[in-house]
């Protein structure tokens, strides 16, 4: 009974966290992504290039080239990804496409496709180290399902991983994490590795 008392009264003095809301990236979101991803491009001058180049491509291109091979898309009317905010503070981001602006998945051969439906892909969730561990991933997931289906999309498929412990290195779940994608209305559709599955969401049309 203390452990309860004790439990809920710690809970009661926690601060509420602001809502967070989520909006596609777009040029006028450009500074805020940045500020997100930092000067490192959010991993050793990634800036969410991976998965769209050759990886010869991607290693030359790391730092600058993959941050203006990025900010060009956005300024070409491409929607990359999906930004989380808490006030104005840019705190999260879901990458997403259909799966063939993805190439690297065409190389994977973990990641194959597992049949002919069309799907947008969730390629990576980056979350500020303050905010970890608070609904952001999901809240991310869920808003680029919604996305999805403004596209006129009926599929949304992620590669999370399931961690062999229960503390798992950011660095190493940069393509989420399972649980989280459960949490979104995901489902597992396949499991091509132990700990790999592949996880879909079906998009109701409004």
């Amino acid at each position: 009974m203390g452990d309860r008392l004790l439990h809920a009264r710690l809970f009661m003095r926690m601060p509420k966290l602001p809502p967070i809301r989520c909006h596609p990236l777009t040029p006028d979101r450009w500074d805020d992504f940045e500020t997100l991803f930092g000067p490192r491009g959010a991993c050793g001058g990634c800036w969410c290039m991976l998965w769209r180049l050759q990886r010869s491509e991607f290693e030359r291109n790391k730092g600058e080239r993959n941050r203006q091979a990025m900010r060009d898309l956005v300024d070409n009317g491409v929607s990359p990804g999906i930004l989380a905010y808490r006030k104005r503070d840019p705190i999260g981001w879901c990458a997403l496409a259909p799966r063939a602006d993805y190439p690297a998945l065409a190389r994977s051969r973990i990641l194959k496709p597992i049949d002919d439906q069309p799907v947008w892909s969730v390629s990576c969730l980056f979350v500020h180290k303050d905010h970890r561990k608070q609904g952001v991933s999901v809240a991310l997931l869920r808003a680029a399902t919604d996305f999805v289906r403004k596209q006129g999309g009926t599929v949304v498929e992620g590669y999370p991983v399931l961690p062999k412990k229960a503390e798992m290195p950011a660095v190493f779940a940069w393509t989420g994490i399972a649980s989280a994608f459960l949490e979104a209305g995901f489902h597992e559709a396949a499991r091509p590795a132990e700990h790999r599955p592949i996880m879909r969401c079906v998009v109701e049309k409004g």
